[in-house]
């Protein structure tokens, strides 16, 4: 084994790629599958998401708690990600294989336990994955380039998870396309995890208590501001992907073939501006440079509006993957500011509680898209593929754009309370 993969960005970063091609696969293409091509109704589409949202409140930062108080010979984290590696496989496959013919509520209940048992062990990958970025890179400016090499093998699976899966579920069905991205999870996970030492130690003082740990956590001010302007635009990340296959049909008019050439557009623009933004994050502190790719994300998603073809929504997409690529690359490097303050003043490494409750604020945001696709279909009448209403394209046009707009208003407004700090 060469000793310079061990703790390498580039062999950490392939964690990020095995889980976002299947996730992006998933936030991009299940309201699509389920409400578009099952015909199950956005409500209920909704109330699954809603009931998976307080399931989430109780697991996230219990697995976060958990996972810090593991003292094991293989470290704290890694165990937890080997053994969530076939749970995640599975429940992701089910997610997308019902079997033919469900009326709607077993269609609904075959979608909720399918998505409870999906969301769960994302939960156990991501909180102890991303509690390793802390530990293992010290500082902003290491931070700041393992970020972008993560970033930039994110960009990869956001292209393959978005702009291959049509063509994938084309040619071999939803089942089999699923059947393919858990196996290349698990291989590209395996090899992330092979060249992954933990810190000794930072496991070597006791542990906080729960209540402790949840009170200093809640103390926080800033961790709260951060995560909760993370949240508006982490939806609007998650409403790009999952609107953009309606956005195609309903707005720009193009066939289900040409729908991989606009999710490409989005996300091949995403990866030279990863490199522009790792430059620009180099030259001011981490908090300026995360407001200000919540101010250019907000102004980037404006053209989406003006869209009428895919020469126009190809042109709109690639800016929007400009904002997009600030957004992906700013917010682990305050994150792990976060955390090393917090360490400095309780004397513990917590990142597991940290990453725990940050990853339920922010994943809460599909709560906020999932509210926003059933008011927007409400008010435009929209109930599903087969009953689309009056006017889809105009619903569709102001979930790509309008409501996307407003959010990271909200967040980048949010952003102007966290303190600011001088790069280090």
């Amino acid at each position: 084994m060469k000793k310079n993969w061990i703790n390498s960005p580039y062999t950490f970063s392939l964690g990020m790629f095995a889980m976002m091609v299947p996730s992006q696969a998933f936030s991009s293409f299940y309201s699509y599958y389920y409400v578009e091509k099952l015909g199950l109704g956005i409500a209920l589409a909704t109330a699954a998401r809603t009931v998976f949202l307080i399931w989430d409140a109780v697991n996230q930062p219990m697995f976060g708690y958990w996972s810090d108080r593991t003292n094991s010979r293989f470290g704290r984290r890694k165990p937890w990600i080997y053994a969530a590696i076939p749970w995640f496989m599975l429940a992701f496959v089910l997610l997308f294989s019902p079997p033919g013919g469900l009326p709607q509520h077993s269609l609904f209940a075959w979608f909720l336990v399918a998505l409870i048992l999906f969301e769960a062990a994302a939960t156990v990958l991501w909180v102890n994955y991303g509690a390793l970025f802390p530990e293992l890179f010290l500082g902003d400016r290491l931070r700041a380039k393992a970020s972008a090499v993560q970033q930039g093998y994110q960009i990869v699976a956001l292209l393959i998870g978005s702009a291959a899966t049509p063509l994938l579920f084309n040619a071999i069905g939803f089942g089999n396309m699923a059947l393919v991205y858990a196996l290349l999870f698990a291989v590209s996970m395996l090899a992330c995890m092979r060249y992954v030492r933990e810190c000794e130690d930072a496991r070597l003082p006791e542990p906080l208590k729960l209540a402790e740990a949840f009170r200093a956590t809640l103390r926080n001010r800033k961790f709260w501001l951060f995560n909760l302007a993370n949240s508006f635009a982490q939806t609007v990340n998650g409403l790009l992907s999952s609107i953009i296959p309606f956005y195609a049909k309903y707005v720009l008019k193009i066939p289900d073939a040409q729908v991989s050439l606009l999710l490409a557009a989005v996300f091949v623009s995403v990866i030279p501006s990863v490199a522009v933004w790792y430059g620009m994050v180099r030259t001011m502190s981490a908090v300026k440079a995360w407001r200000l790719s919540l101010a250019l994300y907000g102004l980037a998603v404006i053209p989406l509006w003006f869209g009428s073809n895919l020469a126009s929504g190809i042109a709109a997409g690639i800016a929007a993957g400009f904002g997009l690529a600030g957004f992906l690359v700013t917010p682990p490097i305050v994150g792990g500011r976060i955390i090393d303050e917090d360490a400095a003043l309780t004397g513990r490494r917590r990142e597991g509680m940290y990453t725990a409750i940050s990853g339920f604020i922010t994943r809460s945001s599909g709560l906020i898209s999932a509210l926003a696709f059933l008011v927007v279909g409400m008010i435009f009448g929209y109930e599903s593929g087969d009953r689309p209403g009056p006017n889809p394209e105009e619903a569709f046009r102001y979930l790509i754009s309008a409501v996307p707009l407003g959010l990271l208003i909200i967040s980048y407004s949010l952003s102007l309370f966290v303190k600011d700090e001088a790069p280090r």
